[in-house]
């Protein structure tokens, strides 16, 4: 702001130099109202889309997944009962068998080959006990060949009868673990029929019934010794466990009785379980699913008494289920009941389609199921008139389950249904409302980090998904309560997260580019998105690599210019990014060039550029993107740093002129409007560098178009304009030449403080030249000033201080003449009331407002105010 010493100088000018000395905390509070101003607009206007779709029509995905499709019983598989796995095991090459009886003279033939590799004995000196490096299947004896070593044992010698002595029965499985056998915990049926990962051991081959296998012993020690009569090559082995003491050996062994009882024990128990599933099925299960068939049967042709009564029967179907614990998977005829529901699909009802979807995914399909049973859901969300049916179902629940659980790689294409949904149900008010407590939006935020991680191996399917998710959150930014979510969430920086992944996106860049332009309107969410790393270089590689996708350039400006309204830091960090003024003045350019509008003047000489004209009904869009772009041109240069490099740059200074001589103010109102105001900010730096110097006369030609127009904002930021350029003779000349001072003067009539301070700014520069003063007082200009003073001086002592200023440029240097009696004697009396401390602050109440305003009173007002009155006083009264 103006300063005290050039207040002090006689005929200072509106917009004084600035100077090195230190500012007072007045002078700090004075800087709201610089005569650099921040720009304001709408923000784009994006169209409600009718048809519910996945992607737009304007999108050109590659291999995009098809909205429109039809769903019969026949397209989902019939499931069994049990429960799968995820991932397909391959089967075993063994199939050992197991022979009933033992023939002495085929033995070798009773023994099934083991699928592990032969056991390697390890030698060592005579003597000693071979032993096995690995251990193998346990074998035992026939009773055949048992008998038949008895016998031979009776003619061996005493040291093959010692040697046979050693010899230990084979040990039960059930001691030879560590511990005793403890029973496990219950579990279901399905549960027992396939456990992954589950090591069940090599079993013994059995000659006889009633000999049970035994399974794999932690380090055991496997005694070998060789039949008398046998061959060399047959060994009978038998298990020794280790004893704690580690050189003495203990034997271990199950009496049969025990190892029957535990098996009549295990045997009972899943009698038990079957027996009670059993039970349930036939009372409970079994009656519902006959209903739903024979009302299903009967139906005629769709009747609604129907349809309500098969959606009551699945109702009490799902109770049932989850009464008797057996949803999920934990019903081992699971697949009876999803054949039931699948076949009433062909029905073709909506609300029936969802009851049966919701007990399918409660039941947990997967695979072909769990997609297709995502698409019925995701057709029927395609009518906005079933959107009543979604706000009474868990299915909301259920989807955000599955985006929470299900694999990105595995059901890719049933995630992008899902999503598909929630987007469509996003666009209902009331549903809007149930996914915002339902937390929607950190459901979303864990999805995204899933997506980026999987967008190295799932690029294409993480894409298609991404883009129905920035869709729902799109919507779900219109609602004031989503705001807090978003920000707790981290949302706005996972989303500079997908930009960067896949800026060549336009789909994705798009979406994204709508939430920031919503959001970036709120201080917190400006604060949230300005403190992200590289979001301002970001953004200005995406108007670079999609510089023609008007929709997508649109939301950026305009969330750049958000961004730099109210921060002098994000003014700065925008003007430093790499290329940054060249890519801003580049794209104005691009869009000047192409908007051929009907209003526009004829350009002098050959386009530079031969891009393609715009259709008509395109030029409203085209200029849309100059409206916002010329206001982040405004806002940047606000930046001590960043305007007088603006005001230097030859192209930046030629564009806006351009845009001046092309429009005209009925047509292009905003976006004048926003040029004259970025002319303005620029003209405040009157360094010998700025190019605007040398084009100041011009200038002043092309604000005549937006004085004598209608606009009064265009007037304004006009007058605005002709206070800072006005500081140049020729420019003054200019405005006497061309009358516009008398246009200047009734801008003093408008009661706007805003316009009547640019006015005084005009005229206190008007009247530095003395042939200038009589003019303006002819026009009326004193008077005028005199009763802004008497109505604006208490409220707005910044407005008063330019008024006095206006005023003794005018009559300074004896030129008191021009004030007739009742003019000075008006004019004293107010100054004597508004000089007094205590009476031109005594309306003011509060007391911080008390001392803001004294604070400007004492800068803006008090200095000058003296001046005027030391004089109009006679030199006797002046003491």
């Amino acid at each position: 702001m103006a300063s005290m010493d050039g207040k002090h100088e006689m005929c200072s000018p509106f917009i004084p130099r600035r100077h090195a000395g230190r500012k007072t905390s007045a002078e700090i509070v004075s800087e709201a109202r610089q005569s650099l101003r921040v720009q304001s607009t709408q923000r784009p206007f994006t169209p409600r889309d009718g048809h519910r779709q996945l992607f737009g029509k304007s999108s050109a995905r590659d291999s995009r997944p098809p909205s429109t499709f039809s769903l019969h019983a026949q397209n989902f598989d019939a499931p069994d009962s049990r429960p799968g796995s995820g991932t397909r095991l391959s089967p075993l090459d063994h199939k050992p068998r197991f022979p009933l009886l033992c023939d002495a003279e085929d033995l070798f033939q009773s023994f099934p080959k083991t699928p592990s590799a032969p056991l390697e004995v390890k030698k060592g000196p005579p003597g000693m006990r071979a032993r096995l490096l690995r251990t193998g299947s346990l074998t035992t004896l026939s009773p055949v060949e048992a008998h038949k070593e008895s016998e031979e044992q009776s003619n061996t010698s005493p040291g093959q009868k010692q040697l046979s002595a050693k010899r230990l029965p084979a040990t039960d499985k059930a001691e030879g673990r560590r511990g005793p056998h403890k029973p496990g915990t219950r579990r279901t049926a399905s549960e027992r029929i396939t456990q992954p990962g589950v090591d069940s051991g090599v079993g013994l081959s059995e000659c006889t019934a009633g000999r049970r296998t035994a399974r794999r012993f932690p380090k055991p020690f496997i005694h070998h010794f060789s039949l008398g009569n046998g061959p060399p090559s047959f060994q009978c082995q038998t298990l020794i466990g280790v004893s704690g003491e580690g050189c003495g050996f203990r034997q271990q062994r199950l009496p049969a009785s025990h190892q029957k009882e535990e098996e009549g024990n295990r045997d009972h128990t899943i009698s038990t379980e079957e027996d009670a599933e059993s039970s349930v099925w036939n009372n409970m299960i079994a009656p519902r699913l006959r209903q739903l068939e024979s009302v299903a049967a009967a139906m005629p042709g769709g009747s609604e008494g129907s349809v309500d009564r098969l959606c009551d029967l699945c109702d009490g179907l799902h109770g049932a289920l989850a009464e008797a614990d057996m949803l999920g998977r934990r019903c081992k005829r699971r697949s009876g009941i999803l054949r039931t529901l699948f076949r009433l699909i062909d029905l073709n009802s909506a609300q029936l389609n969802l009851h049966i979807a919701e007990l399918c995914l409660a039941l947990c399909v997967s695979g072909n199921n769990l997609l297709n049973i995502c698409k019925l859901i995701f057709q029927i969300s395609r009518r906005e008139s079933n959107d009543i049916l979604f706000q009474n179902s868990s299915i909301i629940d259920s989807f955000l389950a599955i985006l929470n659980n299900e694999d990105v790689s595995a059901s890719g294409e049933a995630l992008l249904y899902c999503v598909g949904t929630l987007k469509f149900l996003s666009g209902n008010c009331a549903i809007l409302r149930l996914l915002l407590e339902k937390n929607c939006v950190g459901v979303a935020q864990k999805l995204i980090q899933r997506l980026c991680t999987a967008a190295d191996t799932n690029f294409t399917i993480a894409g298609h998904i991404l883009v129905q998710l920035t869709a729902t959150l799109r919507n779900l930014a219109d609602h004031p309560d989503s705001r807090p979510l978003f920000l707790s969430f981290s949302i706005l920086s996972e989303l500079c997260l997908v930009l960067s992944n896949h800026r060549k996106d336009p789909d994705i860049c798009t979406n994204i580019s709508r939430i920031y332009s919503k959001l970036s309107s709120y201080s917190e969410c400006r604060l949230a998105l300005a403190q992200t790393p590289n979001c301002y270089q970001l953004f200005l590689d995406l108007l670079n690599k999609h510089p023609q996708k008007q929709d997508l350039v649109v939301r950026l400006l305009f969330t750049l210019g958000n961004l730099t309204a109210k921060s002098d830091e994000a003014r700065w960090r925008l003007f430093q990014c790499e290329g940054c003024v060249g890519s801003l003045l580049q794209l104005y350019d691009t869009y000047q060039r192409r908007d051929d509008s009907p209003h526009a003047q004829p350009r002098k000489g050959p386009p530079s550029h031969s891009e393609p004209r715009a259709p008509p009904g395109k030029v409203q869009q085209d200029e849309d993107v100059l409206v916002k772009l010329v206001r982040v041109l405004a806002n940047t240069c606000i930046h001590p740093a960043a305007g007088p490099a603006l005001a230097s740059n030859t192209t930046c200074i030629q564009l806006l002129m351009e845009t001046l001589e092309l429009r005209c103010v009925q047509e292009s109102e905003e976006l004048m409007v926003n040029v004259a105001a970025t002319i303005n900010n620029l003209s405040f730096y009157q360094e010998d560098s700025s190019v605007l110097r040398h084009y100041q006369l011009t200038m002043a030609k092309l604000m005549l178009k937006l004085v004598l127009g209608s606009s009064m904002d265009a007037m304004l930021e006009a007058t605005r304009v002709y206070g800072n350029l006005s500081q140049s003779k020729n420019v003054r000349d200019f405005i006497m030449q061309n009358k516009v001072h008398q246009f200047v003067v009734t801008l003093l009539d408008s009661k706007s403080t805003e316009m009547c301070i640019s006015a005084c700014g005009v005229l206190t520069n008007l009247a530095q030249d003395p042939p200038n003063r009589a003019s303006l007082s002819f026009e009326g200009a004193i008077a005028k000033l005199v009763d802004c003073l008497r109505d604006f001086g208490p409220g707005d002592w910044q407005l008063a201080g330019q008024v006095c200023q206006a005023l003794w440029n005018m009559i300074s240097c004896g030129q008191e003449k021009l004030l007739d009696t009742r003019e000075r004697e008006s004019l004293l009396e107010i100054l004597s009331t508004y000089l007094d401390e205590e009476e031109a602050l005594r309306w003011i109440e509060d007391d911080d407002m008390r001392d803001f305003h004294r604070a400007r009173w004492e800068l803006e007002f008090l200095p000058v105010a003296q001046k005027l009155m030391k004089t109009l006083r006679p030199p006797d009264q002046t003491a």
